[in-house]
């Protein structure tokens, strides 16, 4: 009896060492070390459907990461606080110390169409409800100079204005999650969703990128629960989206 009680206190310790590195391991940013998003391995009995050669959602899986163990900077200098909260870190220069939410959201459609020649569906309204199209066609310097201007007259409540609500269970990679200000005072928060996985059962699983304030580099944000890290689980009903320290309700999720 005295050999079978160590052997299940010997297990039991096993058991919760495996646990803690594991958690440990999750907590490092890329633990796959992998280059690029798509490489992100998906949940199991998760796949991700197919993304047409040239589309939004191939160009989002093409984002490229930093390796195993970056930490996420400040354009300003030094590092973000709260490192757990990245998952990985997006391998991309900031453009201004204005690259915050609701920019890095905008930031990475407009990169996306610049990349394929689309300058003329470069436009954001901003938050005097004026639209600001791109005209400087294929001139980086020109794009870059654009961009820092809509970051000073755009914010979450444009983005939420001119973005069309989109329904849970039809989310796709390049909607936005995004709530203008709730309090006074209080910030609001956008985050792009850069790519989904289904199951067969119907359950959804998106993977989210972000900015934030002061302005830091973009990065994949991190699940909590480090066996579905970065992936979030939606039954693709719910009335409000827990993702990691940051809720959503359903209308927030909106689509360009």
């Amino acid at each position: 009896m005295k050999n079978k009680t160590r052997l299940i206190t010997v297990i039991l310790i096993v058991l919760l060492v495996l646990l803690a590195l594991l958690g440990l391991s999750c907590l490092v940013s890329n633990p796959w070390n992998v280059r690029r998003l798509g490489d992100i391995p998906t949940p199991t009995g998760f796949h991700r459907p197919v993304a047409e050669e040239g589309s939004y959602s191939a160009f989002l899986r093409d984002l490229p990461l930093k390796k195993r163990g970056a930490f996420v900077k400040l354009y300003t200098g030094g590092y973000a606080r709260f490192q757990s909260l990245s998952a990985g870190v997006i391998d991309w220069p900031l453009l201004s110390n204005d690259e915050q939410c609701a920019d890095v959201t905008m930031r990475i459609r407009a990169e996306y169409l610049w990349s394929k020649g689309r300058y003329k569906e470069i436009s954001f309204t901003g938050v005097d409800g004026k639209k600001y199209p791109y005209g400087g066609g294929d001139s980086r310097d020109k794009f870059e100079s654009y961009m820092k201007k809509v970051y000073g007259i755009c914010n979450t409540s444009s983005v939420y204005k001119e973005t069309q609500p989109r329904e849970l269970k039809d989310v796709q990679p390049g909607d936005v999650l995004v709530y203008p200000s709730r309090r006074k005072g209080r910030y609001g928060h956008a985050i792009l969703v850069a790519d989904v996985a289904r199951s067969t059962s119907g359950k959804i699983a998106i993977l989210c990128v972000e900015g934030n304030t002061p302005a830091r580099e973009a990065h994949v944000l991190r699940n909590p629960n480090p066996i579905r890290n970065p992936w979030f689980i939606l039954n693709g009903n719910e009335d409000v989206l827990h993702l990691s320290f940051f809720t959503f309700n359903r209308e927030e999720l909106r689509s360009y």
